[in-house]
C-alpha cells in the first residue's frame, strides 16, 4: 500500500511549514508536519532558519514601532489627509497608533515574506544570550592564535594518533563540562578540526568549551562554542552579528551550541546545519 505524499507541490509545502510555524496548522495536520519535521532535519534545518529570520524581523519592528513618527511620514500623511481633518497636534498619539499597527501588522503572516527573502536581505539581531556573547569574545580571543590556537590539538603524526587525540579531546571535554561532547566532522564542507579547548565560565552553570575548524588548505577559521545554556534559552536556531563574527546558535538536548565565524551568513549557515544533522538527536530522527 502506498502512502500519499504529504505536499504535492513545493509550493503547498513551504505555505504549510509556514503556517506551521505560525501556529496556524489544525491539531492533526500539525502533528503530521511535526513528524515529517523529525524525519526530514534538512527541512527542519531550513525552518528553524526562517524562525531566525522572523524573530529580526519582530526585533525590527517592534523597535520601529515604539519610536515617533518620522516628520516626512507625517508630512506625507498629512499632505493627503481630508482638509476637515484635525489639527495634527490632536491626532499625533492616533497616527503613532496607526504607524505602530501598520509595522507590527508586518508580522501576521510572515511566514511568507521571511521564508521569500533571500538570507543576505534580512540580517537578523536577535538578542543573545550571555553565554553566546562569551562565544563571540572566545571566538576573537583564539582565533588569531598561530602557536597556541588550542588547548588539545587532534593533528598528529598519523592516522591512528589524530584519532587517538580526537578520542581524549571528547572525553576530556565530556568530563569537564558533564554533558557529551562530540566532535563534528566538517571535511565535506572544506574544513578540518584543529582541537579544542577548556573555557571558564562566571556565570555559575560550569564550564565551556571551544572547538577550532581551518579552511583545508587555507586560513580561515570557525569555532563552536559548547555549554549548558542560559535558562530559558530558545532552541531554534538564532543568527547574531557581534562586529565582523557572524554566529548561529542554538539549543539541543540540554547543550547550547554556538558556532562563529567571520564567514557570510549562508556559508556560516550551511556549516551550522551540518553540525546540527551530526547532533545525536537530529541523527537519531533521520535514521528512523
Amino acid at each position: 500500500m502506498m502512502v500519499a505524499p504529504l505536499f504535492s507541490s513545493p509550493d503547498e509545502r513551504d505555505d504549510t511549514l509556514s503556517a506551521w510555524l505560525d501556529g496556524e496548522l489544525p491539531p492533526e495536520r500539525r502533528a503530521e508536519v511535526d513528524a515529517w519535521l523529525q524525519a526530514n532535519p534538512e527541512e527542519a534545518a531550513r525552518v528553524r532558519l526562517w524562525a531566525a529570520d522572523r524573530d529580526a524581523l519582530r526585533a525590527r519592528l517592534v523597535s520601529a514601532a515604539s519610536e515617533p513618527v518620522p516628520d516626512r511620514l507625517q508630512q506625507l500623511v498629512w499632505q493627503h489627509a481630508p482638509e476637515a481633518a484635525a489639527p495634527w497636534w490632536q491626532g499625533r498619539g492616533q497616527w503613532a497608533a496607526a504607524f505602530a499597527i501598520f509595522a507590527l501588522g508586518g508580522l501576521i503572516g510572515a511566514g511568507a515574506v521571511w521564508r521569500a527573502q533571500p538570507a543576505r536581505a534580512l540580517v537578523a539581531q536577535a538578542p543573545a544570550g550571555s553565554w553566546v556573547q562569551r562565544a563571540a569574545i572566545a571566538h576573537s580571543v583564539y582565533v588569531p592564535e598561530q602557536r597556541h590556537p588550542v588547548e588539545v590539538a587532534v593533528a598528529g603524526k598519523t592516522a591512528e594518533e589524530s584519532r587517538a587525540q580526537e578520542e581524549h579531546l571528547s572525553r576530556w571535554l565530556t568530563r569537564r563540562l558533564n554533558v557529551p561532547v562530540k566532535l563534528f566532522d566538517l571535511r565535506e564542507q572544506g574544513y578540518e578540526l584543529v582541537g579544542g579547548r577548556l573555557l571558564p565560565d562566571g556565570a555559575g552553570a560550569g564550564p565551556g568549551a571551544q572547538l577550532m575548524y581551518q579552511a583545508t588548505g587555507g586560513t580561515a577559521r570557525v569555532t563552536v562554542y559548547l555549554r549548558k545554556p542560559d535558562e530559558a534559552a530558545p532552541a531554534a536556531f538564532r543568527f547574531e552579528r557581534d562586529g565582523d563574527v557572524n554566529l548561529f546558535y542554538w539549543v539541543e538536548a540540554g547543550t547550547g551550541y554556538a558556532l562563529a565565524g567571520s564567514l557570510p551568513r549562508e556559508q556560516l549557515l550551511a556549516l551550522a546545519e551540518a553540525i546540527y544533522r551530526q547532533q545525536p538527536a537530529a541523527a537519531a530522527s533521520a535514521s528512523k
